[in-house]
């Protein structure tokens, strides 16, 4: 499994609905490889390389500064 997965993010659990070996955090561009996702979030279903990308942009929705969700 080459290329990005289509994700679906649940509480707690996210469902793949494309295979891939990665996906992208939302903030930072950076690759994620599935065996290491553990942030994201539901509402906005993005994912985040790690735990100061989801506070930044928790920081970037509170100020208001965030771009749109795709």
């Amino acid at each position: 499994m080459l290329g990005e997965a289509v994700i679906r993010y649940l509480d707690g659990d996210y469902k793949i609905l494309t295979p891939g070996a990665y996906v992208t955090c939302a903030v930072t561009k950076v690759r994620i490889p599935l065996e290491d996702l553990r942030y994201w979030n539901v509402d906005l279903q993005e994912a985040y390389a790690d735990a100061n990308a989801a506070f930044r942009r928790f920081n970037e929705l509170k100020s208001g500064t965030a771009a749109p969700a795709p």
